[in-house]
């Protein structure tokens, strides 16, 4: 008996680690994620466009072989996250960009030295409106999630809100 209660304890977590990851990883996970860093700084919401969503998942699947962060260059302001493992989600990725806010003075508008913080002022640039996000997995088991930005932001010597 103990052996069964073993396994359906390890078929629940599976179900539920499952379940977080697809909940994790829709749309509306990706605008959450994004509007609620943006509400904190006083910056309107995005919304969800199939057409940048297109380009992020075209580019994602491009970076899939070999799972390296290289940026597209294209017409959209991006952020790419990458895990290796295939368990990070795109909300993981938000948060991840979000959590660099910490090393951004806004009155300066400036990083602390040694810190990155262009991920979290992409996420609430005021000017970018639309979003489209994407997630995949590589080759090598990790992942890779991508959102762009429409218009882009992150326009040197202006402020993000």
């Amino acid at each position: 008996m103990r052996c069964a209660s073993s396994t359906l304890a390890f078929a629940l977590v599976l179900i539920v680690t499952a379940h977080k990851t697809h909940a994790q990883n829709s749309p509306q996970d990706f605008l959450n994620a994004h509007n609620a860093a943006r509400a904190k700084v006083g910056v309107g919401p995005m919304s969800w466009d199939n057409t940048v969503a297109a380009y992020a998942q075209n580019y994602a699947k491009q970076l899939a072989g070999n799972c390296q962060l290289v940026h597209s260059t294209g017409p959209y302001g991006e952020n790419l996250f990458w895990g290796s493992a295939s368990t990070f989600t795109g909300v993981d990725a938000v948060n991840s960009w979000v959590s660099e806010s910490q090393y951004y003075d806004y009155n300066s508008n400036t990083c602390a030295a040694g810190k990155v913080c262009g991920h979290y002022t992409q996420v609430v640039w005021r000017n970018s409106v639309q979003l489209g996000c994407a997630r995949v997995v590589c080759n090598s088991g990790g992942v890779i999630i991508s959102c762009n930005y429409n218009p882009r932001g992150n326009y040197v010597g202006q402020k993000p809100y």
